[in-house]
């Protein structure tokens, strides 16, 4: 399948790539035809950080595209999904960028519980997402608020497998006392969930807007069996950004898994879990090589890219191999053994703006920057 044929390829079976970082803001959002009106998921978007090498205004009309661009397939959607709190990940209902739209009227919405598995930041960012909305019918968060439901939040690392078996080296004991602090900062966490009002689901608004919570859901829309998975780490174990809720998604066409962030994945557990799905196609986030080497260090940059080769091995027909690692100008040389692997097994994986037939911005950048000094 050829860069041309890919985008008709996913039109064929319904997949709308909206926007990613290589298109030059910060963004993971799809859309996909149901058979029974659109799935939008991750509707948002946000302005590349200050290292991206752009003027900031440019950051700020490509962020500006990438709303106007979600917008108009938020229009035509059923159902949204979003998977976290994230900015890139979700626009407030009070964003100038909307023009006064309320995008999420009317729709069905399936969010991360924002009660549990949840950070600190992102615990408050579901709780301004959802007041701004309310707020749009006269309606006030407080009125959604009830006791906590649950008491015991079982360890997600525990339950991993895959990370035990990888030889970390020297790096070894400095891992099991960060594993030590993360389960000090989860530890907390969870006494916040146990001693805090919760916001409850099945919230029905006057105009049929719809609230449930998505973590461990199974739908059925039209033609499509949609897994919403329990919550994952958004990184690495015990990663302070919190969690997410990845989607799997079948048709008798075809098998499509969306990690959201999983930056990576950095996980060996979720690569394995991937590739025993079997997908066709994978939208992949990769690793946010824009930090290495000071807030991302090597191990973790090897795990990850270990990790695409086990779902590389699953051959799956198509990757989108996108999201935090195209803010970085060194991304195609950080993972080209990503590559190289993907071309031996012959399985294809691009950008989002590989799909369009377009360089990744960044690149653009670079080779602008590179002809600059001749």
């Amino acid at each position: 399948m050829g860069k041309k044929g890919i985008y008709k390829k996913l039109m064929e079976k319904g997949l709308y790539i909206i926007w990613f970082d290589s298109m030059g803001a910060k963004s993971s959002s799809v859309t996909i035809d149901t058979g029974d009106g659109l799935l939008l998921i991750d509707p948002g978007a946000a302005a590349m950080q200050p290292s991206y090498p752009l003027d900031p205004d440019t950051k700020k009309l490509l962020r500006k595209r990438a709303v106007d661009k979600i917008m108009e397939y938020a229009s035509k959607s059923k159902t949204i999904i979003i998977t976290h709190y994230h900015y890139d990940h979700h626009i407030l209902p009070s964003d100038p960028g909307l023009k006064g739209n309320n995008i999420y009227a009317g729709k069905t919405l399936y969010m991360k519980n924002p009660n549990k598995y949840i950070n600190n930041s992102q615990w408050d960012r579901a709780r301004l997402f959802l007041t701004i909305l309310l707020e749009q019918y006269g309606l006030k968060l407080d009125e959604f608020l009830v006791n906590p439901r649950q008491k015991k939040f079982p360890d997600p690392v525990e339950d991993l497998v895959y990370i035990h078996k990888r030889n970390y080296g020297d790096y070894a004991d400095r891992r099991r006392e960060l594993l030590l602090k993360g389960k000090k900062w989860f530890d907390k966490l969870v006494a916040k969930w146990r001693n805090n009002m919760w916001i409850r689901e099945n919230i029905v608004l006057p105009d049929n807007t719809r609230i449930y919570w998505g973590d461990g859901r199974k739908l059925k829309i039209g033609r499509l069996s949609i897994d919403i998975l329990k919550p994952w780490f958004h990184g690495i174990e015990y990663d302070r950004t919190g969690w997410i809720t990845p989607v799997f998604i079948k048709s008798k066409d075809y098998k499509l898994f969306y990690t959201s962030d999983v930056m990576g994945p950095i996980i060996e557990d979720y690569a394995v879990f991937i590739a025993d799905k079997n997908p066709d196609i994978v939208i992949l986030d990769g690793p946010p090589t824009y930090l290495f080497p000071y807030m991302f260090n090597r191990i973790n940059l090897n795990r990850a890219i270990d990790n695409v080769k086990t779902i590389i091995d699953s051959e799956p027909e198509l990757i989108i191999y996108d999201h935090h690692l195209l803010r970085d100008p060194r991304w195609r040389k950080l993972v080209s053994e990503v590559f190289r692997y993907a071309e031996k097994y012959k399985v294809k994986i691009i950008t989002a703006a590989e799909v369009y037939g377009e360089k990744p911005l960044i690149d653009k950048i670079v080779e602008k920057e590179m002809n600059s000094y001749g």
